[in-house]
């Protein structure tokens, strides 16, 4: 293991005089399987924090999409429910290959050429995210019960996306490159909000639950 992650890991999970800077908050200091994890992934952030970039940590065992530079939190998005496929492959860094498509509002007849920029509302509600090396998101949003047609419309469109990732999954070469598969619940907003934090070539770092 690098030395510089271990006393960074011990650094972050030490109370200190001043405010308590804790990289994980649950992590359990006596089992060894969470250190190592904890341990492998601020090594793939010290790589990453070494530039002046964005980048992702999905942090599956705090339910926590974390959006960070510099090390350096920038906010946060609480994942609702999540699954995953060969988690064992869920480690090293991925950089994203296409951000998913924005629906933009169309012009209207008879007002000026300029279009509007783009901007939160225009973001996708569901959508999958595509990594390499091979890795596959897929972000849903929950259903709400506020509204029966809202939840229908979403109920549908979570639907729709299942049946394409099974066809995309049965009809797919089995002998290619095993690809790795992450689905992501969150709320309505959150997911317009982290298509919109979104840059070409970002990079994701994934921490992986462990047995307790």
């Amino acid at each position: 293991m690098n030395l510089c992650a271990i006393l960074l890991l011990l650094a972050f999970t030490t109370p200190s005089w001043g405010k308590e800077i804790e990289a994980f908050p649950a992590l359990n200091l006596h089992n060894v399987n969470e250190l190592k994890e904890a341990t492998r992934v601020l090594e793939e952030e010290l790589k990453l924090a070494a530039r002046p970039q964005t980048y992702l940590l999905i942090d599956l065992g705090g339910s926590t999409i974390h959006i960070k530079s510099r090390g350096i939190g920038l906010h946060q998005i609480p994942i609702i429910a999540w699954s995953a496929e060969s988690r064992e492959n869920l480690k090293g860094i991925h950089r994203l290959v296409a951000r998913p498509p924005v629906a933009r509002r169309k012009i209207e007849p008879g007002a000026g050429v300029e279009q509007e920029p783009i901007s939160l509302v225009d973001m996708p509600t569901d959508y999958v995210l595509s990594f390499s090396p091979s890795l596959s998101v897929t972000v849903v949003p929950s259903v709400s019960s506020d509204s029966l047609l809202q939840s229908a419309v979403l109920l549908g469109k979570v639907g729709w996306r299942n049946m394409k990732d099974w066809t995309s999954g049965f009809f797919t070469d089995r002998s290619s490159e095993p690809k790795s598969h992450l689905r992501l619940t969150l709320s309505v907003d959150h997911t317009q909000s982290l298509a919109w934090s979104l840059v070409d070539g970002m990079a994701v770092v994934i921490r992986r639950p462990t047995d307790k």
